[in-house]
C-alpha cells in the first residue's frame, strides 16, 4: 500500500512490471487521501470492482483483463512441454473459466467487464488446438492481450475527445455527471476527454460537475481530477443542474455510460436521465460518450439492461456522522438509470458521432470499426 500526492501521475489501473500484481488508485478514499493498493488474489480484484475502489466501465474492463491474466498466470503447470499441451491446457482452462465467472459477477451493468473477459477468453481458446504451444507461451499471449486492452483504452479516449471537441467552441460551459473522467479510464476519460484535450489546447472551458448522489463521484472524483489538471471547475448539487442550464451558462452536457443498447438507450449513473430531461427542456445538447466496447448491439432497447441495486446505507448513512433517515425506512437505490435515446443529441464514439436513428447509425459505427480497427491488439496485427 502506497500513499502519493499527485493523482494525475498514476494510472487508474496498472499491471506491475513483475506481472504479479495490479496497482490501482483506491477511489473510495478520494479526495481526502490518495492511496495506491495492490491486488493479487481473485477476491481482492472482485472486491475492488464491487466496492468501487476501481470504477468506470473502461477502467473496470482494463482491470478485468489484467485480473484474468494474473489469475491464469498463477496456475502452476508441471512438465510444461508441447507434448503435454492437451492435459495442461485443460488444467488452465478449468481455472480460467472459474475465475472468469467469478470476476464477471462483480458488476452486472458495466458491459466492459464481460467484454474484456470475453475478449481474453476468445484469445485463450484460440490456442487450445495449437499443440506447438507450452502453457508459458499461452500465458504470455494472454499478457500481450491484456496490455493491448489497456493501450487501446488510451487511444479510444483520445479519439472520443477529438470528436467531442468538434461539438463545442472555446469558452463554452460544459456540464458533466458522475465520473467518466481519467479515473474511469486509463487516460483522458470519456465524457471528460474533450475537456482534457481542450485544456491542452487553451480552449478555456468552464466545467460544471454534478455532485452525483448518493456516492458523490462528481464531487469526490470529477471535480478533484479536473481541478488537479488546472481546469476552471464549479461543483453543484444534482438538483441545481436545471437552474444552471436555464441560466444559459451551459452550452453542452457530456456524460459517460456503462452500457448502450442498439437503439441508443444509454445506462449511466443514477440521475443521468433526469439531467437529460432538463437539458432537452432548456435546449442544451446532451451527448453520451461511449467507447464501442460499451455498446451492446445484442440488446434491442434499454429495458433489457440489468440495473444494479445497491445497499440502502449508501443513502441513509454514508457521509453522515449520524444516520439521516428514519430507522427501517425503505430505500430505493439503483446504481444506474437508462436515458431514452430521444433525449440524446449524439453518441460520441472513437469512430465518430452517432445520431438518431441510432439503430442505423450505431450499425454504421461498427462497420467502420471492422474496416479500421485500432491497431494495438495482437489480434489485429
Amino acid at each position: 500500500m502506497e500513499e502519493k500526492n499527485n493523482i494525475l501521475n498514476y494510472e487508474t489501473a496498472e499491471l506491475l512490471d513483475d506481472q504479479n500484481a495490479i496497482r490501482i488508485i483506491d477511489q473510495t478514499l478520494l479526495p481526502g487521501e490518495i492511496r495506491l493498493i495492490l491486488l493479487t488474489t481473485a477476491k481482492e480484484i472482485w472486491d475492488a470492482i464491487y466496492l468501487l475502489q476501481v470504477r468506470g466501465a473502461p477502467a473496470i474492463g482494463v482491470t478485468a483483463g489484467f485480473g484474468i491474466y494474473l489469475l491464469t498466470k498463477a496456475v502452476r503447470i508441471v512438465d510444461d512441454t508441447p507434448e503435454n499441451h492437451d492435459r495442461n491446457f485443460a488444467i488452465l482452462e478449468a481455472e480460467f473459466e472459474r475465475q472468469k465467472a467469478y470476476l464477471n459477477s462483480s458488476r452486472p451493468t458495466a458491459v466492459n467487464l464481460s467484454w474484456a473477459l470475453n475478449r481474453m477468453e476468445q484469445v485463450f481458446l484460440s490456442m487450445k488446438e495449437d499443440r506447438t504451444l507450452t502453457m508459458a507461451e499461452v500465458k504470455e499471449r494472454l499478457h500481450r492481450e491484456c496490455v493491448a486492452i489497456r493501450d487501446e483504452d488510451v487511444e479510444v479516449s483520445r479519439r472520443i475527445g477529438e470528436y467531442g471537441l468538434t461539438l463545442v467552441k472555446p469558452g463554452d460551459g460544459l456540464l458533466t455527471h458522475c465520473n467518466a473522467g481519467q479515473l474511469a479510464t486509463i487516460k483522458y476519460g470519456t465524457a471528460t476527454a474533450p475537456m482534457y484535450l481542450g485544456q491542452e489546447r487553451g480552449y478555456g472551458f468552464h466545467i460544471f460537475c454534478d455532485e452525483t448522489r448518493p456516492l458523490l463521484q462528481g464531487a469526490r472524483l470529477t471535480a478533484f481530477e479536473l481541478a488537479s489538471a488546472g481546469m476552471d471547475v464549479t461543483l453543484e448539487c444534482d438538483n441545481m443542474s436545471a437552474s444552471l442550464m436555464k441560466s444559459g451558462r451551459v452550452q453542452a452536457v457530456f456524460v459517460g455510460c456503462d452500457r448502450v443498447a442498439a437503439n441508443g438507450d444509454a445506462a449511466n449513473k443514477i440521475g443521468t436521465s433526469l439531467l437529460a430531461l432538463a437539458a432537452q427542456r432548456y435546449h442544451v445538447p446532451f451527448y453520451v460518450c461511449a467507447p464501442t466496447s460499451t455498446i451492446d448491439m445484442s440488446l434491442a432497447t434499454g429495458e433489457e439492461i440489468p440495473i444494479e441495486q445497491r445497499k440502502p446505507e449508501e443513502v441513509t448513512d454514508m457521509w453522515y456522522e449520524k444516520r439521516m433517515a428514519p430507522e427501517n425506512i425503505k430505500v430505493y437505490n439503483p446504481a444506474f438509470d437508462v436515458t431514452d435515446n430521444d433525449l440524446i443529441a449524439g453518441i460520441v464514439t472513437e469512430y465518430g458521432i452517432a445520431r438518431a436513428p441510432y439503430t442505423e447509425s450505431l450499425r454504421k459505427i461498427f462497420e467502420e470499426k471492422q474496416k479500421h480497427p485500432i491497431q494495438n491488439s495482437p489480434q489485429n496485427v
